[in-house]
């Protein structure tokens, strides 16, 4: 069964070559075959392609000579290939699609992603968006969106596998680290960390690993797409606001079961902070489909008023609560004194969508309908959005 993705890959390859980065089995595969059926395919994890491109990268232009789509699976396996495409792109006006799980291997081994000659996308687990009448909230929240684990019977025992057969390996396979019970160790501290502010000599504490290690676990994350970073407003701020950034891990469900916990239900704290981390996926997924490097920041003063989300003039709370009264919504309360925000919002449970005192409370599929079809950001240019 395929699941229509929001990014439309024949579109943006319409206009320049494109490097399609991803989590392993968040469906870029299955979005190459859909979208790209006709194109000419180099999978790299086959080694008998892996052996003939490393001896003759001029392969693809002896075969590929009709103007189609040229895609490369893996492209990270052979980083000294993109010497290649990019003059197959230069002189011979080539168009190719360069798949791979992270950039991490081809910035270290000093490629330039091609000096802007192609644009750089990310698919994510499914959106709430894609799924459509297909989406459960609960299962969601504890299960994630990873595209086996949605269509499984066995989500518990298919993110364990997803866990111990492509994360840990990701990170192996990368050649990030060969301390791999280290790293484990780090992955599950981390993972009862995520939505909070980091704190590293703590995890580094717990984990039994250096700060300094600590710090590089937390760059293998982010540069193998597997944590984004959010980091604190500040740009004009009135109120003086802490220094720490925090992170979410790519998938709610991959953070629940690396913290070893079990199904959470409704009104649990657990329940609260994957809640939180579905809305940073659903924002995540959203920026970028539609907006070019649109951040997400947070807010917090240091006497711990914060709201979870700050993204262009719009400030978002995620409360995983079926009822909102006026205790929830005192920090969004709080940030209007910043002058910036034209839409306050809360993402909750509730049965039906309501506006207090300027600030929007908007059930989940209400608050994922109304953002991808652009009416909760709708203001904002794509300029707005990263300033």
């Amino acid at each position: 069964m395929f699941i229509e993705r929001n990014l439309k890959l024949v579109d943006v390859l319409k206009r320049k070559s494109v490097f399609l980065f991803g989590p392993r089995q968040c469906g870029k595969s299955s979005l190459v075959e859909h979208e790209l059926a006709d194109a000419h395919l180099f999978d790299l994890l086959s080694s008998d392609t892996l052996i003939r491109l490393s001896s003759d990268p001029g392969y693809i232009e002896k075969t590929c000579t009709d103007g189609r789509i040229i895609v490369i699976d893996e492209i990270q396996k052979l980083p000294s290939l993109l010497d290649e495409v990019h003059r197959l792109i230069e002189r011979r006006g080539f168009r190719f699609l360069l798949t791979g799980s992270s950039a991490r291997k081809l910035r270290r081994k000093g490629v330039n992603l091609l000096g802007g000659r192609a644009r750089v996308k990310r698919l994510h687990p499914f959106s709430a968006s894609e799924l459509k009448d297909l989406f459960d909230l609960d299962r969601a929240v504890n299960y994630g969106l990873l595209p086996p684990v949605v269509f499984s019977d066995e989500p518990e025992e298919e993110l364990a596998d997803y866990i111990d057969e492509y994360l840990r390996q990701e990170v192996i396979a990368e050649g990030a680290t060969r301390n791999l019970p280290a790293f484990s160790r780090f992955l599950e501290v981390a993972a009862c960390t995520n939505g909070e502010q980091i704190d590293y000599s703590a995890i580094s504490r717990d984990a039994q690993v250096p700060r300094s290690t600590v710090q590089e676990y937390f760059r293998i994350l982010k540069e193998t797409l597997l944590a984004d970073e959010v980091p604190v407003w500040k740009r004009g701020a009135r109120r003086k606001t802490v220094e720490t950034s925090k992170f979410y891990l790519f998938d709610s469900g991959v953070a629940r079961r690396l913290s070893r916990r079990r199904e959470t239900t409704p009104g649990s704290l657990e329940y609260g902070h994957l809640f939180e981390t579905w809305v940073h996926h659903e924002l995540r997924c959203y920026l970028d489909a539609r907006v070019r490097d649109g951040e997400i920041a947070y807010w917090r003063t240091p006497a711990g008023v914060e709201v979870d989300f700050v993204v262009g003039n719009a400030a978002i709370e995620a409360k995983s609560a079926d009822h909102i009264d006026n205790h929830d919504l005192r920090n969004l309360k709080a940030i209007s004194e910043e002058g910036r925000f034209d839409r306050r919002i809360i993402v909750c449970r509730e049965p039906k969508a309501a506006h207090v005192d300027g600030i929007d409370i908007l059930p989940a599929r209400e608050f994922v309908e109304r953002l991808w079809n652009d009416e909760l950001l709708d203001a904002l240019s794509s300029a707005a959005l990263m300033n």
